[in-house]
């Protein structure tokens, strides 16, 4: 499993001109790619990580502050683009294996005490955002 996580002022995900998520205060915006064998373990070690995470001003978590959530599906973050020109996907895990994880994800967050909103997974999203810092990370597992 693999997050980029930003810290943002606000963000925002449409789709077909309809917002379907939207942080309006400081929070984090997280994309999260699904590879095949990751589960209940990823799941739990990832929400906890970016919940906790010193990341807001003033080295707070979101959870000392109870700071919004905005998750995006982002199977992109397993291209590999090493050779050639054009990136291949086989490090991502399909839609059937990715999005029971993505939704376990946005639910371990929810029960860990995060307001969680989140993007249309599968969906071609726009995802707009004001980037506070800027702030992002990477993390893996």
């Amino acid at each position: 499993m693999r997050a980029v996580v930003q810290r943002v002022l606000s963000a925002s995900v449409t789709v077909e001109g309809a917002v379907v998520g939207r942080i309006g205060e400081p929070g984090l915006l997280v994309y999260l790619g699904v590879t095949h064998g990751d589960g209940e373990a990823e799941i739990g070690w990832m929400s906890r990580k970016i919940w906790d995470l010193r990341l807001l001003r003033e080295e707070r978590s979101a959870s000392e502050v109870g700071a919004p959530v905005l998750v995006v599906s982002q199977f992109t973050l397993y291209g590999d683009a090493r050779k050639g020109r054009r990136p291949t996907w086989q490090a991502a895990a399909p839609g059937s294996v990715s999005e029971p994880v993505y939704e376990g994800f946005c639910a371990a967050l929810e029960s860990l005490g995060a307001r969680v909103e989140r993007g249309a997974f599968g969906a071609d999203m726009r995802v707009e955002s004001v980037n506070d810092g800027p702030v992002t990370l990477l993390l893996e597992r």
